[in-house]
């Protein structure tokens, strides 16, 4: 059975992310195909996706590598991000289904509970969770890929600080499922750049300017055919 190269694709992102490998490191066809136990063919694809994605590079007489942004690229994400998120909550509330509502109401009721738990560990996931969502509820394609992507490289370029204040921010994300529910974008759009504003800060770039990982990451190998995959 054929692998797709989509799968291939967001293993490779997962572990680029995650500091597997390295920034400048070189990505062979043959060993990244042996490492996540496919042909070469989706690695080849899953490549040149990355690329544009601009989590690869490639150089002369090297071939495909991880790309190596600078700090100034960096720093340019989390303005992107600053425009998207709000863009993206003032359309989930003139597009959003019933089915999304249902979803990022059941996000905001657990991501309170757990945060007045101070179950610290679960809120990283659930906060990614509503953030999918509430890409997906703006019903823009277009949007929730670059959105997505912005998002990914976030997070390999940055490290989060826990929110000194779980429970206010999962406050604001109420405040802002109530916003979408009421069909109130221009309120939506304030609130969640209000809200991405103050989060900001809880961000650390990963890299200094000399290139150096400023915090260990996990090296575990695992093959794209397996059900911790996110597809």
């Amino acid at each position: 059975m054929r692998i797709p190269a989509h799968s291939v694709c967001a293993a490779i992102r997962d572990d680029i992310v995650g500091g597997v490998h390295a920034r400048g490191s070189r990505l062979t066809e043959e060993l990244l195909a042996r490492r996540y136990g496919v042909s070469r063919v989706p690695v080849r694809e899953a490549l040149r996706t990355l690329e544009a994605e601009g989590f690869v590079v490639t150089r002369r007489h090297a071939g495909a590598c991880v790309a190596e942004p600078s700090e100034q690229e960096a720093a340019d994400l989390l303005e992107m991000r600053l425009l998207l998120e709000p863009l993206c909550a003032s359309r989930a509330a003139r597009r959003r289904t019933d089915a999304h509502l249902k979803v990022l109401r059941g996000l905001v009721r657990l991501g309170q509970e757990r945060a007045a738990q101070g179950h610290s560990g679960d809120l990283r996931a659930l906060d990614g969770w509503f953030h999918e969502t509430l890409a997906r509820a703006c019903a823009s394609p277009a949007l929730t890929s670059v959105l997505t992507q912005v998002r990914h490289k976030i997070a390999w370029m940055y490290a989060v600080d826990v929110p000194a204040g779980p429970v206010e921010s999962w406050a604001e994300y109420g405040a802002v499922v109530d916003a979408v529910a009421r069909g109130d974008g221009e309120r939506a759009r304030a609130l969640t750049a209000r809200h991405a504003e103050r989060a900001t800060a809880a961000y650390r770039l990963r890299f200094t300017s000399g290139g150096e990982r400023a915090e260990r990451v996990r090296t575990t190998q695992r093959a794209v055919n397996t059900p911790s995959l996110r597809h």
